[in-house]
């Protein structure tokens, strides 16, 4: 199978760049595309995508999931990254030919269960993406990435400070881990904010993504 979802076009009207933007357990594409108008005062040369993820929800009918969850448990969420990540990397890989662009053209974004899939994707890419962006969400298989990791790109993580799906330890975790493999990490907790995303960290992603694509983000 393959993935769709809405996209919104570049204000310039030609892509030179692409933002894939990966939703949470149980929402869909509509919801993260909603990112776009936001950024793209910062970002005039870049489509935006979000594909559903490729399942339906096992607990919303009306969303979709990258993997069933019924808990927070490691060898589960490695189970379910592992089977969704070939359908994520084909997306990319096919969106990237669309366009011309290769893998440094591109910035990956993801929420809850979506910044599960683009560090997982993201990491493991031959030719590195600009960036990958992470909101409210975790790190899966730490203990594998020193094995398997093929590339180093500037990575930020945002969470909320009571965050209660995920909580905000899973943060430092993942900040922790990614730093142990020398990947270039940036990370901000927004005070009282649960499991979302506030103005402080949409402002934080766009100028992140907006100085990797300008090269001003300088990876190992």
């Amino acid at each position: 199978m393959s993935l769709t979802g809405p996209m919104v076009a570049a204000a310039s009207g030609r892509a030179k760049q692409l933002v894939i933007l990966c939703h949470g357990y149980g929402s869909d594409g509509n919801d993260l595309i909603a990112l776009a108008p936001f950024w793209q005062p910062l970002l005039p040369y870049a489509d935006f995508l979000s594909p559903n993820a490729p399942q339906p929800c096992d607990g919303n009918p009306m969303g979709y999931q990258w993997f069933p969850i019924t808990r927070l448990d490691p060898a589960e969420i490695a189970l379910g990254v592992s089977r969704a990540a070939p359908l994520l990397d084909s997306f990319i890989e096919g969106e990237l030919a669309r366009r011309g662009l290769d893998a440094s053209q591109l910035a990956l974004v993801g929420f809850s269960q979506g910044t599960m899939m683009a560090l997982h994707v993201g990491l493991r890419m031959g030719v590195p993406p600009a960036c990958i962006v992470g909101f409210s969400g975790a790190l899966a298989m730490p203990e594998r990435l020193p094995q398997e990791i093929r590339c180093r790109p500037p990575v930020l993580m945002v969470h909320g400070e009571v965050d209660d799906m995920l909580p905000v330890t899973r943060m430092y975790m993942a900040v922790q881990a990614l730093g142990a493999a020398e990947v270039p990490v940036q990370w901000h907790v927004s005070p009282g904010l649960g499991h979302s995303i506030d103005q402080t960290g949409l402002e934080l992603g766009g100028r992140f993504i907006a100085d990797a694509f300008a090269g001003r983000l300088a990876g190992p």
